[in-house]
């Protein structure tokens, strides 16, 4: 079973960004697919962005439109993901998980995968 640790959390004032990293261990990176989640205090998990293996195909949620982009390091073995324009509606605990690539990446916005990481706390302020 793949390993993740997220990593890059912090307080950010609005309108200024911060970059997430998902480091994966445990099975070959590239072959899963990696999709970032947030869930905020009372709200329940949904769904932000997804990147396929090989990098090719991206899943996002229309909320992160034009704000946040994913990449990955297949050779570094972790996924980024780039949030710019942040507001504090952004404020979350920030997963990420894997599912393999044998799956469709638009299933990402429903995995059904015990690959999950221990989550990065962003808060951003007014």
């Amino acid at each position: 079973q793949v390993q993740l640790v997220e990593s890059g959390g912090g307080l950010v004032q609005a309108g200024g960004s911060l970059r997430l990293s998902c480091v994966i261990s445990g099975r070959t990176s590239n072959w899963y697919n990696i999709g970032w989640f947030r869930q905020a205090p009372g709200s329940e998990r949904e769904f932000v962005i997804a990147i396929s293996g090989d990098s090719n195909m991206i899943e996002y949620a229309d909320f992160v439109k034009g704000r946040f982009t994913i990449s990955r390091d297949n050779a570094k073995n972790t996924v980024y993901l780039q949030m710019n324009d942040l507001k504090p509606e952004d404020t979350a605990f920030y997963y990420c998980v894997a599912q393999h690539d044998s799956y469709p990446l638009k299933l990402m916005r429903t995995p059904n995968s015990k690959s999950w990481g221990q989550g990065t706390q962003v808060t951003v302020s007014s």
